[in-house]
């Protein structure tokens, strides 16, 4: 399949925080039909994302963070999210329970991977690991809230599973990776959708 893509040039167009540039390729059609296409690709790098459960209370730990795509879009901006961060050069699992005691304050037991995913393969480079994980208020580490200096200002967030459930249901849970970890903890539960 590989063969049917050949990438005549690539321009850059901004090199900061991220990478975006545009690809100007040659594809070849199922029909044997060739086409230039342009294309432009954001790359941040991978990440990982967990959703921490506490079993014996029923609770999740989440954060509600601003979100300025969302905002453009005609949002309020302040997502629901599982908490999430990029590898860095860290393992997926490193990764994961690294933010959650930046973001969250807790120290996660019990990691389990649920997924490795390409979230927006259109244009989009990210893989995003996702992990579900158990946590009890013993491990505290930190109030969590990440990282000021990084222009992080999370609110962390423990709510009822059921509650979770309720705003799939209901459509107010709007972000992606959340609402797969949602599904996958539902079916590691044994718990039918609601």
């Amino acid at each position: 399949m590989s063969a049917r893509v050949k990438i005549e040039k690539v321009e850059p167009l901004s090199h900061r925080w991220a990478r975006l540039d545009r690809y100007t390729i040659n594809y070849t059609r199922q029909d044997g039909q060739t086409e230039t296409l342009l294309r432009e690709v954001h790359d941040h790098g991978h990440g990982a994302t967990v959703l921490p459960y506490d079993a014996r209370r029923g609770t999740v730990l989440l954060v509600r963070q601003f979100r300025l795509p969302a905002f453009l879009h005609g949002e309020d901006g302040f997502l629901i999210e599982a908490c999430a961060g990029l590898l860095d050069g860290d393992d997926p699992a490193v990764c994961a329970k690294r933010e959650a005691e930046e973001e969250l304050g807790f120290r996660l037991s019990n990691l389990r991977q649920m997924a490795s995913t390409f979230m927006t393969p259109g244009a989009v480079t990210e893989r995003l690991t996702l992990f579900l994980a158990d946590y009890d208020h013993e491990a505290r580490v930190s109030a969590g809230g990440g990282h000021a200096h990084e222009g992080e200002d999370i609110e962390v967030l423990e709510m009822a599973f059921d509650s979770l459930r309720q705003m799939l249901k209901d459509g107010s849970l709007i972000d992606a990776k959340t609402v797969m970890l949602v599904m996958f903890l539902e079916r590691e539960l044994g718990l039918p959708p609601l």
